[in-house]
């Protein structure tokens, strides 16, 4: 599995907005090979944001760039740019193969 994740730090006060970006938005994701599950993840403030991360799971690392080379990629992205004044600074991509998954009631 890989997990690929975005950081954002969100200016204080745009958090409505940023969270209503990201929920009302088309993601594509369902219709690309290899992709498992997304989340929109809230995390701690500062004084000047709040972190948020997107966080989705793939198959492994080929999916995910497969996914972002593709039409559904460029779908769910074209208005990207519109929501830059929600953020300090540019997302931080963050990328991680899995190297171990325990669940519930493995052995």
């Amino acid at each position: 599995m890989y997990i690929a994740m975005n950081r954002f730090r969100v200016a204080k006060g745009s958090e409505t907005a940023f969270e209503q970006v990201w929920l009302s938005r088309d993601t594509h994701l369902d219709k690309v090979p290899g992709f498992i599950e997304f989340h929109l993840l809230r995390g701690p403030e500062a004084e000047d944001h709040t972190l948020y991360a997107s966080h989705t799971v793939w198959a492994n690392y080929a999916a995910f760039e497969a996914w972002t080379k593709s039409e559904a990629f460029r779908a769910a992205h074209h208005r990207a740019g519109d929501n830059k004044p929600l953020y300090l600074g540019h997302p931080q991509f963050e990328g991680f193969e899995v190297m171990q998954t325990v669940g519930r009631g493995a052995k």
